[in-house]
């Protein structure tokens, strides 16, 4: 039995997806990825708040990540309540009711030659 690790809350101060892609959709597409790591016991009850330069915040966005199981969401895929815009800079904050690990990535594919990166988000609790 794995015990459960990670945070409550999380933030992701970077988040921008492209308006456009090169390659077939859905697996080139350009796209943010949110990777939530459940390993407790207990499901995870997760709250994605989305904050931008210009406007008030967007969410929150609610999923579920089943008990040591792992779920990756494209914020490309968020539509209640309201779909992210394209060529947007945002950022995020998940809350979650128990401890999980979240990873960001972000894939890139206005051009031809890719580009991908990812990162661990800030613990905040």
């Amino acid at each position: 039995m794995c015990q459960a690790i990670g945070r409550t809350l999380w933030a992701i101060a970077e988040g921008y997806i492209p308006g456009h892609s090169h390659g077939p959709s859905p697996q080139l597409e350009s796209h943010e990825t949110v990777c939530i790591l459940n390993t407790g016991e207990l499901e995870a009850h997760l709250r994605i708040t989305v904050f931008f330069a210009d406007r008030e915040p967007a969410g929150p966005y609610r999923l579920t990540v089943p008990a040591r199981r792992t779920r990756h969401i494209r914020f490309n895929q968020f539509e209640v309540p309201e779909p992210l815009a394209r060529d947007t800079d945002y950022a995020s904050v998940i809350e979650s009711d128990v401890p999980v690990v979240v990873q960001h990535t972000r894939l890139d594919s206005r051009q031809a030659a890719l580009s991908i990166m990812s990162t661990i988000a800030f613990a905040g609790g």
